[in-house]
């Protein structure tokens, strides 16, 4: 195996032989993921770094990897050796990579980037940016692919449908819908690569991404045509059927290129230049007239139906009992036998794996002790993991992917006994979480614009986080949905704040080799009151898990913050307590109580 220094060096005698200056790799493949199968791993595989974001830039005498603030520790660990620079930038959505090339070639050098796995959007961007300083940028080339000898296989996962009464809109119906959208764009043809979106829309989910319950494939919309390019033995005879009785027709996954090549050229392509690659694109007949806009299944997914929303309650419920009975657990065993990081992740799969309609967890589950959990995406592994003992706080950021929904969900805990610092800490990251899920706003609201809410309590304080306070939630999908976030990225119109919207509200503080402070709760878009002033919404608090009052300092929580507290817990306990026995009944019992 091939260290990766020995990686860097056939990647450079390759940009070489093609006289490429620099090669762009970054964190992505042909369906803009955020999560990708290990065959489109070539920034971690070139890298060795294991975060799920992140661009890796390599010239002849220079490598960088531009990571933002959530995998800077994590990445400075793994980079360790490897002749690669650490890049931090303050967000995901950072361009400093792009100035790097700009100041760092000459006029007449050449970039390579694989099309194929770079979003229209960010083409764009790049072409703007070098070719201002005479660079020239190739996108045919796949260096990485080249020299990538032992590269793992697509993934070959069965495809099955998401079935009533969890799936209570019709394949028929979503098709429609996006039809009409297209109709509304004046355009003839749609084409999706985004696997969230096709899993929505024609109902189907698969297991191609680990945690995200999507399958590898590319789906064209015509007038009266629905081609959907998958590998068709992981299709079952009868699913087939019954997706042809819908008038959708299979197609070879590789041969998406060339039918789009044959289109006629008269006819209006709907297009979203953030979730198309480049080299699809430029497959496209070029004279073919383009509508770029968001893809309609993506705002169509994101605002949940009222059925969803009940059926995603009724998750909620679930997922909660589950929590009880590993909270349970944890505190008669904490302190008085042997318990890891890695023990917790065991320990909460396996109560979420006993509750009706669990799939999978959402995500890796994130268990960090003391100064593990100052790393907003830390992951134990066997050869690096915390012990649990002693006196601390144990941040546990984990989730469920269920028929009736997703869950996300994280908490803070004691472990023996919290110091003042902790204490005032943990209670200022509460104070964060209530004022965001307490908010009324007018519909459209651009979500960016509710993240200060969140931040204001520390930043009286003088206290921030590096991170977004809230994404997108999927239904029995992506644990991470767009096109909603609640962070510092520059607003556009589909980030507004629908009705039936689930968001995530996160803030934290995070103490380098100390500790780490994370609430999180999943709040869904409800009404709230329509006069004269206008359509208002509200946040519905979905997540039911009792917040540990162990780590609270009082003093610094106001009279309506209590009362939200007694509230939440109180319900917690009401919708619970038929779902769980003994042990975890009476943890929950004494974890509810008002303060």
């Amino acid at each position: 195996m091939l260290t990766i220094p020995q990686r860097l060096a056939a990647l450079r005698q390759a940009m070489q032989q093609q006289h490429i200056a620099a090669c762009l790799i970054p964190s992505s493949d042909p369906h803009l993921s955020e999560y990708l199968p290990a065959y489109w791993q070539a920034r971690q595989w070139l890298s060795g770094f294991h975060g799920s974001m992140g661009t890796l830039i390599v010239t002849q005498d220079q490598a960088g990897l531009w990571a933002d603030s959530r995998y800077w520790e994590q990445a400075a660990k793994e980079l360790d050796g490897s002749g690669i620079a650490l890049m931090k930038i303050q967000t995901a959505a950072s361009s400093q990579h792009l100035d790097w090339l700009a100041e760092n070639l000459q006029a007449g050098q050449t970039v390579a980037v694989a099309g194929d796995v770079l979003s229209l959007a960010a083409a764009n961007a790049l072409h703007s940016s070098l070719s201002a300083r005479g660079i020239a940028l190739r996108t045919e080339l796949d260096l990485p692919a080249q020299i990538w000898s032992d590269r793992p296989s697509l993934p070959q996962a069965a495809i099955y449908p998401h079935l009533p009464p969890f799936a209570s809109t019709s394949r028929q119906d979503k098709l429609t819908a996006v039809r009409q959208a297209m109709q509304q764009h004046g355009a003839d043809y749609h084409f999706i690569s985004t696997l969230d979106d096709i899993a929505w829309l024609l109902n189907l989910r698969g297991a191609d991404v680990n945690y995200n319950p999507v399958f590898i494939s590319h789906l064209l919309l015509g007038p009266d045509s629905t081609t959907l390019f998958v590998d068709d033995k992981k299709v079952d005879a009868k699913l087939q059927a019954e997706l042809a009785a819908d008038g959708v027709q299979l197609a070879d996954y590789h041969s998406a290129k060339s039918v789009l090549t044959s289109l006629p050229h008269s006819s209006t392509m709907l297009l979203d230049p953030r979730r198309i690659t480049l080299g699809f694109h430029q497959a496209m007949p070029q004279s073919m007239p383009h509508v770029q806009a968001i893809n309609p299944s993506t705002l169509l997914k994101a605002c949940k139906t009222a059925a969803e929303a009940e059926h995603i309650r009724h998750t909620m419920e679930q997922d909660g009992a589950a929590l009880c009975e590993f909270f349970a657990w944890f505190e008669q065993a904490v302190n008085r036998e042997a318990i890891t990081e890695l023990t917790i992740d065991a320990q909460i799969t396996a109560a979420r794996a006993r509750r009706p309609g669990f799939v999978s967890p959402s995500f890796a589950t994130i268990a960090g002790f003391n100064a593990n959990g100052a790393l907003p995406h830390y992951r134990a592994t066997e050869q690096a993991h915390a012990s649990i003992a002693g006196d601390g706080l144990l941040l546990i950021d984990s989730g469920g992917q269920y028929h009736g929904g997703t869950t996300d969900i994280t908490r803070v805990v004691a472990v023996g006994t919290p110091s003042p610092e902790q204490k005032r800490d943990f209670t200022l990251v509460l104070k964060g979480t209530l004022n965001l899920s307490m908010a009324h706003f007018p519909r459209g609201t651009l979500s960016p614009m509710l993240d200060a809410l969140a931040r204001a309590p520390m930043w009286q304080h003088d206290i921030d986080f590096g991170h977004g306070t809230g994404h997108g939630v999927g239904y029995f999908l992506n644990v991470h949905e767009g096109p909603q976030t609640i962070s510092r990225s520059l607003p556009d119109a589909s980030m507004a704040m629908q009705e039936g919207m689930i968001t995530s509200v996160e803030p934290g503080i995070y103490r380098p080799g100390q500790w780490g402070v994370r609430i999180e709760n999943l709040v869904l878009n409800v009404p709230a009151q329509k006069n004269g002033f206008g359509d208002f919404l509200r946040f519905e608090t979905l997540t039911l898990c009792p917040i540990d009052t162990r780590c609270i300092e009082h003093s610094l929580l106001s009279r309506q913050e209590v009362d939200w507290l007694n509230h939440y817990h109180a319900e917690v306990q009401r919708r619970l307590l038929p779902l769980v026995t003994g042990a975890a009944r009476d943890w929950l019992l004494q974890a509810t109580q008002a303060i």
